[in-house]
C-alpha cells in the first residue's frame, strides 16, 4: 500500500510543471516530502494576499482562481499552487478554491526550503520552470490590446 501511494505521488509530480525535467530520484525526494490532503469542495486552499505556509500539488479535482474577486482561471491536476509566495515569503498572488472535491500534496515552508536547498538541481529547475512563465507572462502582457476586433 505504500508503494502505491508513493506512485501515485510520484505520477502526480511527473505532470507538474514546476518540476519538468526532474529525474525519478529527484521526484522521488520531493515525494518523501509531500503530504497527501483530501480538499472538499469550496476550501480555499490559497486567499489573496494571505501569508504563505504551503504550496499545493494538484493530484486530482479542480479549482478556480481569483484576483480582486474576478477569475482568472482554473487549475487541475498537474498545477502547483502557492509556489511563489514560499519563494519570495509576499502575500499570496490570488485566491484559489476547490471546485470540485480534490487531492492535494502539500510541502510546508520548510519542506519547500529544504528540497530547494538539498537538491540545487531540483532550484535550477524550478528557476528555469519560474523563468519561463514570467517570460510568457511579460510577452502576454506586452501583447497589444484588439480594439473593435482589430489588434
Amino acid at each position: 500500500m505504500a508503494r502505491t501511494r508513493m506512485d501515485d505521488k510520484l505520477r502526480a509530480l511527473q505532470r507538474v510543471g514546476l518540476f519538468a525535467g526532474c529525474t525519478k530520484r529527484e521526484l522521488r525526494a520531493v515525494a518523501h516530502l509531500c503530504t497527501a490532503l483530501p480538499i472538499n469542495e469550496g476550501f480555499a486552499l490559497t486567499t489573496e494576499g494571505g501569508i504563505a505556509q504551503e504550496c499545493f500539488v494538484i493530484a486530482e479535482g479542480t479549482a478556480r482562481v481569483t484576483r480582486s474577486g474576478v477569475m482568472v482561471g482554473r487549475v487541475g491536476p498537474g498545477a502547483c499552487v502557492g509556489e511563489i509566495a514560499l519563494l519570495d515569503r509576499g502575500g499570496r498572488t490570488a485566491t484559489v478554491t476547490a471546485e470540485t472535491p480534490m487531492t492535494v500534496y502539500v510541502l510546508s515552508m520548510a519542506e519547500f526550503w529544504s528540497m530547494l536547498a538539498a537538491s540545487s538541481s531540483v532550484a535550477a529547475k524550478i528557476a528555469v520552470t519560474l523563468a519561463r512563465r514570467l517570460r510568457t507572462a511579460e510577452t502576454d502582457a506586452l501583447r497589444p490590446l484588439a480594439v473593435d476586433g482589430v489588434a
